[in-house]
């Protein structure tokens, strides 16, 4: 039974986070409230949900994706390469090759100063909104979101740009769980769009 409802779960958390764009955390709680689970509900963990959604994108998005991820991926460069003074680093969906066009971009930036990313914004700019989200151990993390264009989409993508403190970049290329790279520098990602490869541009 356990088993049977973490699937469940997972499917329909997979669906909200591939067509909604969703976090993993909020298509989980969404998922549970759709199903009429309890709180003490088996919940699938991160790893389950990321098959579910790579599996739900092979069936259901397969014509798609790929066009949709490398479109992503080029918006990203481009603001990667603006940022270059912050040691910017891609995560999320767009780095690990499941984000699709509802997906939002998600970069990393040590910062000496934390106030200097956005005074480069002011410099080139850019309108931007402050907040914060939660690091992948939960932690509040400061968050500056972009609302730009992307041209091959034809339409507006939001770009959060995590600021980190400097000293933590080290700890930030560890592998996880599964020994992949959990983030991705301007020339790593550069390798990716010109690697001539037929899945989802999973990084190594």
């Amino acid at each position: 039974m356990r088993n049977d409802t973490t699937a469940e779960m997972a499917a329909v958390a997979a669906r909200l986070v591939v067509d909604e764009g969703l976090e993993y955390a909020a298509a989980k709680r969404r998922a549970a409230r759709q199903l009429g689970l309890p709180g003490r509900a088996p919940w699938p963990d991160n790893d389950v949900l990321e098959a579910a959604v790579r599996e739900h994108i092979a069936i259901f998005c397969a014509d798609t994706q790929s066009d949709e991820l490398r479109a992503l991926r080029e918006l990203a460069l481009v603001w990667m390469e603006r940022l270059a003074a912050f040691r910017p680093h891609l995560c999320g969906a767009v780095w690990h090759g499941t984000a699709t066009r509802h997906s939002d971009i998600y970069i990393q930036m040590y910062c000496d100063d934390p106030k200097a990313a956005e005074w480069a914004l002011i410099d080139l700019r850019v309108e931007y909104h402050p907040g914060s989200t939660s690091d992948a151990m939960g932690d509040p993390v400061e968050a500056l979101t972009l609302r730009v264009r992307s041209p091959a989409l034809d339409q507006w993508a939001l770009i959060h740009l995590l600021v980190l403190d400097h000293d933590a970049l080290r700890g930030a290329l560890k592998p996880d769980a599964q020994g992949r790279r959990p983030r991705g520098s301007a020339e790593d990602l550069r390798r990716l769009l010109q690697a001539a490869s037929g899945d989802a541009g999973v990084p190594a």
